[in-house]
């Protein structure tokens, strides 16, 4: 196999399965090339990647050793992807009666999705998340190109328990948004005791869904690393969770003259 072709080969592999590690010797075997060889043209590769903004390579030691992907993603890219959610959830033929933004359109396009979960996964790389949570309907495929950026399971909590997932852990919530007593459950086979999750959904106001998920996550022994949200509203100021990661936050909506306000999220600081 020429370079070239090893150097495509490589690139596709590791796009396809981030924070896995890959041993050299599978790399020589697989690829049918030198360990030496193989050595210089990660080099290359990892020169392009950090070059781009797409993310590094970290060596693991040991049995489970090998070489590993870090996503990432450039400042530019991210300032780039956020000013164009912006514009698009600015518009106000988006409103809805009572207050309401129509986003699902948006949270359905491949690419929103695997952008934003570029995002998120290089924002909590480093927080020792064991499984991505969302709950269901809408944060599901966000959540999903999170964990596949960040090589995690993903587990859904559902709205209402299901017979088909066995016993499981219910627990009573008062929505941030609409006010009203909601159910999530979660079975107890979907996670094991002490785990700790990357809590990712779609929207926020405030923020009794996300702590809901916490106090739920508490009834198996996990603990919640990180929280991420898409959108998230300016007000309430003050949420019912501490520090959470937002892209756009949504400000005031004017119904009347459909204007909506739309700033840059947690995502860069305040």
């Amino acid at each position: 196999m020429r370079r070239s072709d090893r150097l495509v080969c490589l690139t596709q592999l590791f796009l396809q399965n981030p924070h896995t590690a890959v041993s050299l010797s599978d790399l020589a075997e697989r690829l049918g090339a030198a360990k030496s060889s193989l050595s210089e043209d990660l080099s290359i590769v990892r020169a392009v990647f950090e070059q781009q903004g797409l993310g590094t390579f970290e060596t693991a030691t040991g049995a489970a050793g090998g070489i590993r992907y870090i996503p990432g993603v450039s400042e530019a890219f991210a300032v780039d992807f956020v000013r164009r959610l912006q514009g698009e959830l600015a518009d106000g033929e988006r409103i809805l009666p009572g207050g309401f933004l129509f986003m699902s359109d948006i949270l359905g396009r491949p690419d929103v999705l695997d952008a934003a979960g570029r995002l998120f996964a290089h924002r909590f790389a480093g927080a020792g998340a064991e499984v991505v949570m969302t709950v269901e309907t809408k944060g599901i495929p966000l959540a999903v190109s999170t964990a596949r950026y960040l090589g995690l399971p993903i587990v859904v909590v559902r709205r209402n328990q299901r017979l088909t997932e066995g016993s499981a852990v219910s627990l009573n919530y008062v929505s941030g948004s609409d006010r009203r007593i909601q159910t999530m459950s979660l079975s107890r086979r979907s996670l094991r005791e002490g785990t700790r999750a990357l809590i990712v959904d779609d929207f926020m106001k405030a923020g009794g869904t996300a702590r809901a998920l916490v106090e739920l996550l508490a009834e198996f022994g996990g603990e919640a690393v990180g929280i991420g949200v898409f959108t998230a509203t300016l007000e309430p100021e003050k949420k019912l969770v501490g520090e959470y990661v937002s892209l756009v936050d949504i400000g005031r909506m004017d119904e009347e003259n459909r204007r909506v306000e739309t700033v840059r999220g947690t995502y860069f600081g305040r």
